[in-house]
């Protein structure tokens, strides 16, 4: 019949789901410490505890020598003789060393050390059977929570999530299940520390992952995660094989699969676009829902300007700039959103601006060939901050060029020469003193 002690063991191996082994260790271990204390020695000793009674035997360790050096170790080759016949120098013998009512005194004294011990094993095993799943989707129920953290049980052993891996939309209740995402596995005296989270990016990715046979497979793969927690997500998406079209295969019929997830995530819009090689096209697809016309890139400094009709602005930009936002986090590029007339309007203030340009001029430093001008409303041009003019009215607005020639300033247009001024009178000079016949068109219009 089996004792009440090794029974207990056996209880507390069951419960705890430890090996019953590695408790009989632990209580092994406890008992050599109890008896070093209770006959103050630090003699080398085992204990024994049988299988069947639970009967516990303590033996202390001596070396046969011929001649005594370590007083606690050693035993004389005479005396062990009259222990264990037949033993010779160099030989290891047991001596038992048993104290009286020694059950019940190491039953009391060792408790509290085996279930440390317990303690330590289960600590270990913990560690060592989720250091290996960080990254991984677990299930777990709400323990308890404050505005500090959130205490998950996960099963064998609690979870943390601090306020930094909460989603800020979400409230927690005890009693609450929820999928986290295990972030950390810590080792700490009062046990693994096990951080998850709610907000990463990588809970939509494993989400994905569980939902979707494809992606599992490899048929479909997920390039990049933008994430706002609570609010929206961007989830880009590639096929691996042919004929498979993964933003479908992610949607799944009538949208059940993604459902499921934004069910799982109580409410955060999740947008799947296809990944692109081409960095533009990437970019058009990450604005969605919006549909750019236009998208031309600055390779340099890593900027877009994208052009959406003016009805989609605000589907490119979206509520307080989320939409453009995450595109920028899923593609890395800067993104400048812009409408047609923004452009129209833009481009109307470089042609003012040219124009203002040309009709003032720049300093003259010195004459170097033909310059343009802008022929002003009243027929005037402007060289050299004077006026010269007017011009026949078929040049008003328009561009022509001038020349200083010899004290005489030449007005050319379409590379015909129009008219002369003297530059220091301004004066027109007649265009025969050079051998150019008269204006025909000058004469007609004035005709």
């Amino acid at each position: 019949m089996k004792s009440d002690f090794y029974t207990a063991i056996a209880q507390i191996a069951a419960e705890r789901g430890i090996p019953r082994e590695a408790v009989l260790s632990s209580v092994e271990h406890a008992l050599k410490t109890v008896y070093k204390k209770m006959a103050n020695s630090e003699e080398e000793v085992s204990v024994d505890i049988e299988t069947g009674t639970g009967a516990m035997r303590v033996y202390v360790h001596k070396r046969v020598v011929p001649e005594i050096e370590d007083a606690t170790n050693d035993i004389l080759l005479s005396e062990a003789v009259g222990i264990a016949p037949g033993v010779q120098v160099g030989d290891v013998i047991r001596i038992e060393r048993t104290p009286d009512n020694f059950g019940r005194i190491a039953a009391q004294t060792a408790k509290q050390v085996v279930l440390q011990r317990i303690r330590d094993y289960e600590r270990d095993t913990v560690f060592d059977e989720y250091q290996d799943r960080q990254g991984e989707v677990l299930n777990g129920t709400v323990q308890r929570a404050d505005s500090r953290a959130v205490i998950v049980e996960l099963g064998k052993a609690e979870a943390v999530m601090p306020a930094r891996e909460q989603v800020s939309t979400e409230r927690y209740r005890p009693g609450q299940r929820l999928k986290v995402l295990l972030v950390e596995v810590n080792r700490d005296p009062r046990g693994p520390q096990l951080i998850v989270s709610r907000s990463h990016p990588n809970l939509i990715r494993r989400l994905f992952e569980m939902e979707v046979p494809e992606i599992f497979s490899g048929a479909v793969e997920i390039m990049e995660v933008a994430r706002e927690p609570g609010l929206r997500s961007k989830v880009a998406v590639t096929a691996r094989q042919e004929k498979v079209d993964p933003v479908g295969s992610c949607v799944g019929v009538r949208g059940v699969r993604i459902q499921n997830i934004v069910n799982e995530l109580y409410g955060e819009k999740i947008d799947v676009i296809e990944w692109s090689a081409d960095s533009a096209t990437f970019i058009a697809n990450a604005l969605s829902p919006a549909k750019p016309t236009n998208v031309s890139l600055d390779e340099l400094n890593r900027v877009a300007t994208v052009i959406v009709p003016t009805d989609q602005m605000s589907l490119a930009i979206g509520k307080e700039g989320q939409n453009a936002r995450l595109a920028f986090k899923l593609t890395g590029w800067r993104i400048d959103i812009k409408d047609p007339e923004s452009l129209l309007e833009q481009d109307g203030a470089l042609l003012r601006q040219a124009r203002a340009a040309l009709a003032e001029g720049p300093d003259d430093l010195g004459w170097q060939g033909r310059q343009p001008r802008l022929v002003r409303p009243d027929g005037t041009i402007n060289v050299r901050d004077r006026s010269f003019g007017p011009l026949t009215a078929d040049l008003i607005g328009m561009s022509v060029d001038v020349d200083i020639r010899d004290s005489a300033l030449e007005v050319y247009y379409n590379r015909e020469l129009r008219v002369r001024y003297d530059v220091a009178t301004g004066d027109e000079l007649p265009l025969d003193d050079i051998g150019v016949p008269a204006r025909v068109a000058g004469a007609a219009a004035e005709g």
